[in-house]
């Protein structure tokens, strides 16, 4: 059985290589001495990419594996997304 993120694999590697690229440019300013507002901007957007990333795979999840699960009868992936947005909102 695929993963519920399947049909966005190619979405979801794309935004995650632009944020490894950002975290990698955040090294380098921080190795640069560059000025800490501007750095915490670029940390800033690296979170909000996260969350775009988080999003996808949350809506994914539920489309994909949460309904498929209470299709069968099961709660299971009911109570797992729950405790997954549980972990999300304490963040």
């Amino acid at each position: 059985m695929p993963h519920g993120y399947a049909a966005d694999k190619a979405k979801l590697l794309a935004r995650l290589s632009r944020v490894e690229g950002q975290v990698r440019g955040v090294s380098r300013m921080v190795a640069d001495d560059k000025y800490c507002i501007d750095v915490l901007t670029q940390v800033s957007a690296i979170k909000a990419a996260l969350d775009q990333v988080s999003l996808l795979l949350l809506e994914d999840h539920v489309k994909g594996c949460v309904v498929a699960s209470v299709r069968e009868g099961s709660n299971d992936k009911v109570d797992e997304l729950i405790d997954a947005v549980a972990r999300f909102a304490r963040a």
